[in-house]
């Protein structure tokens, strides 16, 4: 199923090829002290122009659907907080955002996260932030705390290839490739 036919839901995605950052999908995580959950950020390229599409397709019906929350009426889009946003002005200084648009998405369960085989991955370093994956989500209308919008919920991920980590970690292959100074301890 393509991202922009899902006629049962419209207001669920399923992305092109996007990269993961600030990947926790393997154990649930507090941010800034709310409640712990599963979240990610889907770093898409601004040529993946169907996925882009596909998305304010969701995020249009999500608004629709919830115009209960927003007193019965659709709001100005400028007047909510929106869910896709634009990495080189939101993220400037992190290349890894660079000509490309970026969600948050959560969720309180764990997604379900597999291979290109539809294959369960078992071992938690094979998916990590900078990874490149496909991965299902669904928008949905909120409005607490003055806040209104349209959020993001992280559904499932399919694992497609390997990336260069993000996050400065680096593989002890690359830190230990000197020999080492037999002299050290003498």
């Amino acid at each position: 199923m393509s991202n922009t036919e899902n006629k049962a839901n419209p207001m669920k995605v399923v992305t092109g090829i996007v990269r993961l950052s600030y990947a926790n999908v393997w154990e649930p995580k507090s941010i800034n002290g709310g409640a712990e959950k599963y979240s990610v950020s889907l770093i898409i390229p601004k040529t993946d122009t169907k996925t882009v599409a596909a998305i304010n397709e969701a995020v249009d019906a999500a608004i629709e659907e919830g115009k209960s929350k927003f007193g019965g009426k659709i709001p100005n889009r400028a007047a909510l907080k929106l869910p896709l946003r634009d990495g080189d002005i939101d993220r400037p200084d992190d290349e890894a955002y660079a000509n490309c648009y970026f969600v948050n998405a959560n969720s309180n369960t764990a997604p379900q996260i597999v291979n290109r085989q539809l294959e369960p991955v078992l071992d938690h370093s094979e998916v990590y932030s900078g990874v490149y994956a496909r991965v299902s989500v669904n928008f949905y209308a909120f409005n607490s705390n003055g806040n209104r919008g349209i959020a993001c919920g992280l559904g499932n991920i399919q694992k497609i290839r390997d990336g260069e980590p993000l996050g400065g970690r680096t593989n002890a292959e690359d830190d230990f490739v000197d020999d080492v100074d037999d002299d050290f301890l003498s």
